[in-house]
């Protein structure tokens, strides 16, 4: 397993769990969308699940230190 799969293995969850919460809060402020709740929870919580996966993969990178340095040292830091 490489680096970048642990590491967003490791983010998947927290992402997951920050766009449900995004999806939860969208739904149930809108109340032409909080009418069909009880439809579009459900496809809010498979939308998370299939989500976070791309958004960690992008974000693994990022969290590496490597990443940091090269980026400083780039910009002249």
């Amino acid at each position: 397993m490489s680096i970048r799969f642990q590491i967003a293995a490791l983010v998947y969850m927290m992402i997951n769990a920050v766009v449900f919460g995004v999806g939860l809060v969208t739904v149930m402020t809108f109340p032409s969308l909080a009418r069909h709740a009880f439809d579009l929870i459900p496809a809010v919580v498979v939308a998370s699940f299939v989500l976070a996966a791309p958004l960690a993969w992008l974000i693994a990178p990022r969290l590496r230190a490597r990443y940091g340095r090269r980026q400083s040292v780039a910009a002249g830091r």
